[in-house]
């Protein structure tokens, strides 16, 4: 692991590495759970990498990598089903880079890393019980996909931890998606900060480290609303209602102005 870059090579890989690939520009990154013999399992909305119900899919479908009109031979088909899939590992990465995420990070580091799902402060258990909680998402689910509160992130942290950040019952945010939020965050907090800097470097830096702190805070390894929850537990918690991931919906479209009124002939 780098300073700058979580880069490496398919050879070193090992069962239960979290492992992910930058798509088109880096408007986001596919996570998953690399189980061996060249196998990811990941979580997905419906088989599709990404997607919100929303009009950000306009920019995040687009980014995707194009799909094959000849299915892979190796791969589970997705179908319609929960949305945890099997793939072989060049499917995973759809002839992107391959990362590995990192656990245990230190907070120097963790905060040295500009773009948020990367690393994360909190600790891997053994890769056995990684391996073990990702085969059994695979058979049960891992709920709705939702691109900020349950996303392929939120399944490969969830299999390397066991945690979950619990806020009345639904299920929490991971690092590129507070990374998405956090950035327009810090620009508003910052805003009433303006009168304390002096030049447009101030309030830079004053940006800056508001969106850091934000990132830190938020992290699952930092945060104390987070359980240790069995795979076995959260799927009972998901089928009967305890436990929630909403899919958010299409927003309706706005409803036409009213015509003006006819101009009075008198």
């Amino acid at each position: 692991m780098g300073l700058l870059s979580n880069r490496v090579d398919k050879e070193s890989l090992k069962p239960g590495d979290h492992i992910y690939s930058w798509r088109t520009a880096y408007i986001y990154a596919h996570h998953g759970i690399y189980i061996g013999d060249d196998k990811v399992i990941h979580f997905t909305r419906r088989g599709q990498e990404v997607g919100t119900g929303t009009v950000l899919d306009i920019l995040l479908v687009s980014s995707g990598p194009a799909r094959s009109v000849v299915p892979c031979p190796t791969c589970t088909p997705s179908g319609d089903g929960h949305g945890v899939v099997l793939s072989c590992l060049n499917c995973f990465l759809a002839g992107g880079v391959l990362y590995r995420f990192e656990y245990s990070a230190s907070p120097a580091l963790f905060l040295a890393k500009a773009r948020g799902g990367t690393c994360t402060l909190a600790v891997s258990d053994p890769n056995d019980v990684v391996v073990h909680r990702a085969k059994y998402l695979l058979d049960n689910g891992f709920g709705c996909y939702n691109v900020f509160k349950n996303n392929c992130e939120d399944f490969a942290i969830y299999c390397k931890t066991g945690l979950l950040v619990v806020d009345q019952g639904t299920m929490g945010q991971s690092g590129q998606a507070v990374s998405i939020i956090g950035g327009p965050l810090a620009a508003v907090l910052s805003t009433p900060l303006r009168l304390v800097t002096t030049n447009v470097y101030g309030m830079v830096a004053t940006a800056v480290t508001v969106y850091c702190a934000s990132r830190y805070a938020a992290d699952i390894g930092m945060r104390k609303d987070v359980v240790k929850v069995s795979a076995e537990d959260l799927t009972r918690k998901l089928a009967t209602g305890l436990l929630q991931a909403i899919e958010p919906p299409i927003p309706a479209a706005p409803a036409p102005a009213p015509a003006p009124a006819p101009a009075s002939a008198g």
